[in-house]
């Protein structure tokens, strides 16, 4: 397997023409697809002049292809200087999408692990909770007696094997992981175990005493369970998501410290398995980091008709594990007065007060850098940043590490991004095109800002905000499930069709979002997705409906009929482009075609100069 390499020559420019110049200044030609951004040093050589020419016997010229190659098996041959191109500290879901794409990029790639490859997400995450939670949904279906009836089925009692269901979870996480292992393998990734720290400048240690160099490092060590002052964890009755999703009891009563997406979706698991659960939250309501409206519903069907109770307003100041056969003991205090409120006992408690990142032990003091509450300071590029405020050079941080987002796609995006800008194409990843999902029965998912966020923005900005809403119950394939309780809702500019946040609750949000985050991500407005077509009956058909229910002042900015393109760019707007349309995207880069050829020489000047500034400086 080989993979080409691309010179940055920017979006625009490789649209323009399909010829490039030659060594010689001439122009021949080459596909449109030409990219050969990923070349090592030793591809170039700088001349007396300091003009930049490509070496002979490093590049291969065919009449159809013209490319860089670096074989996978051998994952490129390194530097001289350095024994690689690229190390990632961490074997997460985020080391490990930025290892695949460096590869790709034609990177000579190591990646160091010191426990699992894989992380949190696949080994005490993400991947086994989605084995539980497919549980805990077939549960739910075969219980509900109404809802089997309506198809004209009928169930007996239905029942569970708490090993059974552990070792669904623990199957799949060790499947998933053992599939990342032999893709890193497989493209020629280097796996080195142990714990890795950063040395010095381009300087990495791991194990023992194993010293390694790179041109650039990247930091992805994620994340751990947060566990506040007071509480006392033993792994049996006071747990965290790490000791839960080993299932190694179904308890009678458990308390949930927290209400976010960690404590919803095992509140899910719980009681599907029989429990009673009781949320304990420090904030005035229910699940406060979603959006209010959609809050509001989800607590209508996810805890009030299931054996959930809650306090909000609360702090649990103490929990003792149970012992010497007394239960375990919960104090509450109030979060703003700290008086003291209440005292539980419980079979069980779980704590989701969300994690803090794992960054003890890297050897940040070695390059100057500060944490901050923990998390490595970085740039909206992924660079650290030291204790002066400097960027250091060469160093990138991913993932649960730097807190910009803490979701292992983030993670895995991020370190995309990363690599893009080490192989020489310039990338800022925009966080919020990501999408985020809650995988309860009906699940939530979102996108973007809130409504609250959104008009907070509005005012500050001065622009009008509006919001549309659609119904799972208007949905044909929604009612065929029986499954029709659910909304859509999409905040938006009128003005220009800007889409500012999209939050869904209902059968498959988690599926639904992308759509929306797609379209965010490319700088697509309502008024041209709303045209897009979508097959019925399916539930994207609540997408379409939502983006259809939206006014927009401004038309549709595309015509396709006639194989032409044409794109409002905004040209003739007082307001300029959106931060989204500022946002390279697809559809604007098929505009360019006409552009002259002298615009062209510029920008690959431009682009060569920026390559010399990345590689050799």
């Amino acid at each position: 397997m080989q993979s080409a390499i691309a010179l940055p020559f920017s979006q625009t420019s490789l649209t323009r023409s399909n010829r490039v110049l030659g060594s010689t200044g001439s122009i021949f030609s080459t596909p449109r697809s030409l990219q050969f951004c990923g070349l090592r040093r030793e591809a170039f050589c700088s001349s007396p002049s300091n003009h930049l020419t490509l070496r002979s016997d490093r590049v291969r010229i065919r009449s159809t292809r013209f490319q860089v190659s670096a074989a996978a098996t051998t994952n490129g041959a390194p530097p001289k200087s350095f024994d690689y191109d690229l190390i990632i500290i961490g074997a997460g879901v985020g080391g490990h999408g930025a290892a695949l794409h460096a590869v790709e990029k034609g990177l000579k790639t190591a990646i160091i692990e010191g426990d699992v490859v894989g992380g949190t997400c696949v080994n005490r995450g993400c991947v086994p909770s989605k084995a539980l939670l497919a549980v805990s949904g077939r549960m739910r279906e075969l219980q509900n007696e109404h809802h089997m009836k309506s198809f004209g089925l009928q169930v007996s009692t239905a029942g569970y094997d708490r090993q059974g269901v552990a070792d669904h979870a623990n199957n799949l996480a060790t499947k998933i992981r053992n599939n990342l292992t032999n893709s890193m393998k497989a493209l020629g990734v280097d796996i080195l175990t142990g714990f890795g720290s950063v040395l010095g400048p381009q300087k990495v240690k791991y194990g023992k005493d194993n010293i390694i160099t790179a041109k650039n490092i990247i930091i992805a060590t994620g994340s751990v369970p947060f566990v506040p002052k007071g509480i006392e964890v033993d792994g049996k009755t006071v747990i965290t998501s790490d000791h839960a999703l080993k299932l190694e009891s179904v308890p009678d009563w458990i308390a949930i410290v927290g209400s976010g997406y960690i404590g919803l979706e095992f509140s899910d698991v719980y009681t599907a398995l029989g429990s009673e659960v009781t949320f304990i939250e420090a904030l005035d309501q229910l699940m406060p980091g979603f959006d209010p409206e959609i809050s509001k519903l989800a607590q209508r069907v996810l805890i009030n008709p299931r054996k959930i109770d809650y306090h909000t307003g609360v702090f649990a100041s103490k929990i003792t594990p149970a012992k010497d056969g007394k239960p375990v003991m919960i104090e509450l205090i109030d979060a703003k007065t700290k008086e003291h409120k209440d005292t539980l006992e419980v079979d069980a408690a779980l704590i989701a007060t969300g994690r803090a990142p794992f960054t003890n032990g890297l050897g940040l003091e070695n390059v100057n850098v500060v944490t901050q509450r923990g998390f490595i300071p970085v740039d909206e590029r992924m660079r650290v940043i030291d204790g002066n405020g400097k960027l250091v050079p060469n160093l990138y941080c991913i993932g649960d590490a730097n807190g910009k987002l803490m979701l292992a796609h983030a993670a895995s995006a991020q370190g995309i991004s990363v690599v893009e800008q080490v192989t020489c194409r310039d990338h800022v990843l925009n966080h919020l095109s990501i999408p985020a999902a809650c995988f309860t029965h009906p699940e939530i998912s979102m996108v973007g800002l809130t409504e609250p966020q959104a008009r907070e923005k509005g005012e500050k900005e001065g622009f009008k905000v509006s919001v549309a809403k659609t119904s799972f119950k208007a949905n044909t394939k929604a009612l065929a499930e029986n499954e029709g309780e659910g909304i859509a809702k999409m905040i938006y500019r009128p003005d220009n069709g800007e889409i500012l946040g999209v939050h869904i609750f209902g059968l498959h949000a988690a599926d639904l979002i992308h759509e929306a985050s797609n379209a965010i991500a490319l700088g697509t407005r309502i008024q041209d997705i709303k045209l897009a077509v979508h097959a019925h009956p399916t539930l994207s058909e609540v997408l379409d409906e939502l983006f259809k229910a939206a006014k927009v002042e401004g038309h549709a900015t595309t015509k396709t009929g006639d194989a032409k393109i044409k794109l409002n760019m905004n040209e003739d707007d007082p307001r300029g482009p959106s931060d989204n349309e500022k946002q390279p995207s697809l559809s604007k880069d098929l505009i360019v075609r006409s552009t002259s050829m002298s615009s062209f020489v510029e920008d690959i000047y431009a682009r060569v100069m920026f390559l010399v500034s990345r590689v050799f400086v």
